[in-house]
């Protein structure tokens, strides 16, 4: 399964949008300290908000639990990524075409580049000599498959046109959970298209918010059509049906909506944080994956529907318990190496589990979460700020010029290593459909 990730927005190197107003003084006269402060007006997605990263450190907490088979709809956790994503990324646009006027797509799509692609290239190229030095032969031979996919961010269309079923097939492949950074590339291309043309001019951003609503509902058809099928795996993964999450989370984004978040009283925003926290946990502690009879007859868009109200009031509401809750100090941590800890944790699970079973099944899940989180903080650190702020030894052009070579790296390797061949005793899994 995604078995997924999103990726934390990185601030924009050129100066933010005027703001037409200062943000609402805190009732009854209390301060509220800096990191749980609202986003501003004109600012959606801009301003650094602690409980949007405190929410991305649950949502792969849950994904990490689902995946060592301790949590049944801890893959809804993706798509709160996809909300949070859809949301910054589409605040940050609309930021940019009301301060400049227009946006420059070129910058943008380059900032997504250097926040994503130097980690995934990382783990990609790790992950395939430990798959060729200790995995199995199906493994290795699935990801030489799986890995020019990968590449040209497309994985998920592969494994939907192999009819790969998302659901019984991923324990053979250590890139399975890479469909949903495939989903995400794909909304970062065709998304900024259409804010780019839309929102230009004074109703610019009614228009963005109507085209994502109506954009959303289109998704909802498509799933349901779908997701009546035997195999879901198409409604699961293909971009046209989790197109819904992450518009859901551009049309919060937009002046329109919050507008009307920012009118909603504390006293009245935090039961309703509260409840919608809830009920997403409930729902990732209940769901039954595919199993779930209303997952693809609008489960998953309820899901998404209810993250993205919840994320526009947690930034736009100032001093929310749920976002002091959410914005605290270990949730807050994890949602900063999130998109590494996404990334590492599904081929460690892969090649690290099979060897430690003599620690029962907790203790190897510890164990696994532990070298994912290790290996997720140092690529973090190492490879993924470096690049992404253009400090330390990234510096100039020295950062391009790693992920070119990491990239090259992968390609080498796909060349030279062998596919196995799959012996007399081995189960070929295309023999099975």
């Amino acid at each position: 399964m995604p078995r997924d990730a999103a990726a934390v927005e990185p601030m924009p190197p050129h100066r933010p949008a005027p703001l037409s107003a200062p943000p609402p003084p805190p009732p009854h006269g209390r301060t509220v300290p800096a990191r749980h402060r609202a986003a501003r007006p004109g600012a959606a997605g801009r301003a650094h908000i602690a409980a949007l990263d405190g929410l991305r450190g649950f949502a792969v907490v849950a994904v990490l639990l689902f995946h060592a088979g301790h949590l049944s709809g801890g893959f809804l956790g993706v798509d709160l990524f996809f909300v949070l994503s859809g949301y910054l990324i589409t605040g940050l646009l609309l930021g940019e075409a009301a301060g400049r006027g227009r946006v420059a797509l070129g910058a943008f799509w380059g900032r997504r580049v250097r926040r994503l692609l130097p980690a995934l290239c990382c783990v990609v190229v790790v992950t395939v000599a430990a798959t060729w030095a200790w995995g199995s032969a199906e493994q290795l031979r699935f990801a030489l498959d799986d890995l020019p996919w990968v590449g040209a961010q497309a994985v998920n269309w592969h494994y939907i046109a192999e009819q790969i079923g998302y659901w019984n097939a991923s324990d053979t492949r250590v890139f399975a959970h890479l469909w949903s950074i495939g989903v995400e590339w794909q909304f970062y291309l065709a998304w900024p298209l259409v804010v780019a043309v839309a929102a230009r001019g004074r109703w610019g951003e009614r228009v963005v918010a109507v085209l994502a609503g109506a954009g959303a509902l289109v998704c909802l058809a498509l799933t349901v059509s779908l997701g009546a099928a035997v195999d879901t795996t198409r409604a699961y993964e293909g971009t046209d049906t989790r197109g819904a999450a992450l518009l859901l989370g551009a049309l919060v984004a937009t002046a329109p909506v919050r507008g009307l978040a920012r009118r909603v009283p504390r006293r009245a925003a935090d039961p309703v944080c509260l409840a919608l926290a809830c009920g997403l946990a409930a729902a990732w502690a209940v769901t039954e994956g595919e199993k779930a009879p209303l997952l693809f007859q609008g489960g998953l868009f309820a899901h998404s529907l209810a993250a993205a109200v919840l994320i526009v009031l947690m930034a736009q509401v100032p001093g929310t318990r749920s976002a002091r809750l959410a914005g605290g100090r270990l949730p807050r941590g994890l949602g900063k190496v999130s998109y590494s800890l996404y990334l590492w944790h599904w081929p460690v699970y892969l090649l690290l589990l099979p060897r430690l079973t003599a620690l029962g099944d907790l203790g190897g899940t510890a164990v696994a979460i532990g070298v994912s989180l290790v290996a997720a903080a140092v690529t973090t650190r190492l490879v993924e700020d470096p690049v992404r702020l253009r400090t330390g030894w990234a510096r100039g052009g020295r950062g391009p010029v790693a992920v070119v070579a990491l990239a090259l790296g992968g390609a080498v390797l796909w060349v030279v290593v062998p596919e196995p061949v799959m012996g007399a005793g081995t189960v070929d899994v295309d023999q099975l459909r």
